[in-house]
Parts: C-alpha cells; structure tokens; sequence
C-alpha cells in the first residue's frame, strides 16, 4: 500500500522579532507536494519575512524550516537549489535580451548547455515569450518582464517555485493571466507553487489558502473550506413598512447599513435564514449572498485586507454597503 508523499514545506513555532516588532509570531504550517499554495495578508502582516526565511536569506529566531526534507538553516546551499524564486522586487538584467537572461541563469545553477536550450525553449513557449526572445527586456512591458521572471526561476528544475507578490503594480487583466501561468506551471510541471499576495480576488482557485495578519496564522483551508466556517452572508431586506424597518434598526442598531429602502447586513449563515423564517411576512423581499473570501477575512481580522487602518464596526458596515450595490 502506497502511501501519500510528505509535505515539501514544514514549518515549525517560526518566530521573527526586529527590536520591537514581532514579524512572526510562532507560526507553524505544511505545504504539499504539487499544491497551489497561497499566502493571503495585508502589507506588513508578516508574508514577505517569512519568504525571505524560506529562500534562506534570513533566519528566524525560533523554530525550523525544512524543504524537501533539507533544514534551511543549516543546509542551505542545497535547499537554493531546489528553490525557483520571484521577488516582489524586479530582479532581470535589463541589458540582456529575454533568451541571455534565462541562459545566464541556468549557468549558474550549473544546468548543462544542452538541457539549458531546451528547457528555455520550453519556458519560453509556456509564458508566451518565444516570440521576444532576442528583445532587450528593458524594452518589454511589466507583464512580460514578470512572466519571464517566472520561466527564469524554474530553468533549473526546481520543486518548489516561490513568489512574493509577484503581481503587484500589474493591471487586472495581467494579474490573472500570470495566475494562470502558474496554474498551468503546477499541474503541467508537477511543482509546488507558494505564492504571496493581498488581493483577495486571485486566490480564489488556489488548492489551500493561508491567512495571516499581525505575524500570525489565523486560517488555514481550501477556500471553499474557509468560507464554510467563518464566512459571513450578506442579507438585503426589504421590510413591509416603516414599522418593521424601525423595529429592525432597533434590534441590530449600526450592523445594518441603509441602501435605498432596503436595509443590509452581513450575519454566519445560522443566523441568516433564522432570521429570514423569523420575519417572515414582514419582508416585501430579502436577498442573501453566499459567503466570499473577502467576507472571510473581515470575520477573523475585523477589517478588510484592502484597508487595514478603519475600525471593524466601520468595515462591517462598508461590507454591507457594497454588498447591496452588488444585488442591484
């Protein structure tokens, strides 16, 4: 009887302190072999510390880090080359060409000049490069330049491709198109793929999702499984008359948010269609929206990823504003 392969990232009681700053707080997590594996957190939550520990540039304070069984503190050299990595920060040589970037690459990682010209080859075509080759990537656009990051940090054949907001600074459309290159890295390649980012809206169809905040994991689970346990719905009611909508302002006091003649709020689902079979008749109408990831991390943060700075009562109700726009 087989059994199922280990994980290719453990972490373990991970601690980072700055002087005064925890930038992680004791956290602890596995990633699996060939998972789609996002790491989901405002600006300064702690993401880029421990990417930084993972690409061993770095030591923690407290706890290990391994990657395919190698501890990172203490055998480094080897765990960089199991490592293929996009920082946040562009990192290409503008003054070589797309091809001599990816050549120069590969020897330095030592990959043989035959294996070298056809894995570029390869890579090229999979971020649709092929045909920019011989262009100056100083000439190249910041999709492009992000895209030929990517081919660059897997022409060494690594396991495990890590990027740290590798889509910061990009527009929409480029955003989901590099998702899909590393979608397509993943299942085609068979790699792991450890990605970190604020926008909520690009992990979506990620295999497992980690939420962190403060230095802290608060959840870790498949999307659908984190909107399960601690998403919220969001209810849109439309009361009979101004008695019922007077008796509902008195009950939920400043967790409804007024959208027209409607009144909006976000509740667990329980909780939700309790209170739909409790009002009954005295609703003209209602609407509830499922759970998103966004309402997710409103629960377990008290804001929204997007803006850290407002208090949790102000986000809940902005929630519920822009959910009732969503329903029109």
């Amino acid at each position: 009887m087989q059994t199922a392969p280990g994980p290719i990232v453990e972490i373990d009681s991970v601690t980072k302190r700055y002087v005064r700053t925890v930038a992680l707080d004791d956290i602890s997590f596995d990633v699996a072999e060939n998972e789609l594996f996002a790491l989901l957190g405002p600006n300064g939550a702690g993401k880029t510390t421990l990417i930084e520990i993972l690409c061993t540039i770095q030591r923690g304070d407290k706890g290990s880090v391994q990657i395919a069984g190698l501890d990172v503190a203490k055998q480094s050299r080897e765990v960089r080359k199991r490592l293929g990595v996009v920082f946040q920060e562009p990192s290409l040589d503008t003054r070589l060409t797309v091809a001599e970037n990816l050549d120069f690459h590969g020897r330095i990682y030592g990959v043989p000049a035959s294996v070298r010209r056809r894995r570029k080859e390869e890579l090229l075509e999979l971020v649709e490069l092929a045909g920019w080759r011989d262009r100056l990537v100083r000439t190249l656009s910041k999709g492009m330049q992000r895209r030929l990051e990517i081919a660059r940090a897997l022409i060494h054949d690594a396991r495990l491709l890590v990027l740290d907001e590798p889509t910061v600074g990009l527009d929409a459309q480029t955003r989901s198109r590099i998702w899909e290159y590393l979608r397509t890295l993943q299942q085609e390649r068979e790699i792991t793929v450890l990605v970190t980012t604020h926008y909520i809206d690009e992990v979506e169809d990620c295999d497992r999702l980690c939420i962190i905040d403060q230095g802290r994991v608060l959840a870790l689970d498949t999307p659908q499984g984190l909107k399960n346990r601690y998403g919220y719905h969001l209810l849109r009611l439309t009361p009979q008359d101004e008695e019922v909508r007077h008796e509902l302002r008195h009950r939920f006091g400043e967790a409804l948010a007024e959208r027209g003649k409607d009144l909006v709020m976000a509740a667990p689902e329980a909780e939700a269609l309790k209170l739909i079979e409790e009002l009954g008749d005295k609703l003209k109408a209602f609407f509830v929206e499922r759970p998103s990831l966004e309402s997710v991390f409103l629960s377990l943060t008290g804001y929204e990823v997007r803006d850290e700075v407002a208090g949790a009562r102000e986000r809940l109700l902005e929630f519920g504003r822009r959910g009732g726009e969503h329903t029109q």
